[in-house]
């Protein structure tokens, strides 16, 4: 498989699982989250929402593993723009093109790409 058909079969793969809106986003903004086996099978599976480090690894890994139910129900869309600067710089390039193309008010929140990062 080339390069550039691997994207694209990673691209809809993502874009399968978006919501149809932001405010769809209706997970919690406080406490802490346990992540179900299909979606983190080994490793740290308990994240605290008041721990910035915590909640940025939660975002990345349900970004990547979770379902379409999984992203509205443990994302929140505050808590995923107020994160979205730093976030999309430590995602998938594939996962940050989909979801930037779905939902466009991620990136007024992004500062400009600069050299130094």
């Amino acid at each position: 498989m080339s390069t550039a058909a691997r994207a694209e079969v990673l691209r809809d793969r993502y874009r399968s699982r978006l919501p149809e809106r932001l405010q769809q986003l209706a997970g919690p903004v406080e406490g802490s989250v346990d992540l179900p086996l299909h979606i983190v099978w080994c490793g740290r599976t308990s994240y605290r929402l008041d721990r910035p480090k915590s909640r940025m690894t939660l975002y990345r890994t349900v970004l990547a593993e979770g379902l379409r139910e999984d992203l509205m129900t443990l994302l929140h869309r505050r808590l995923l723009a107020e994160q979205w600067p730093v976030l999309r710089r430590l995602i998938s390039p594939y996962i940050r093109e989909v979801w930037e193309d779905a939902f466009p008010e991620l990136l007024r929140s992004a500062p400009a790409d600069t050299t130094a990062a």
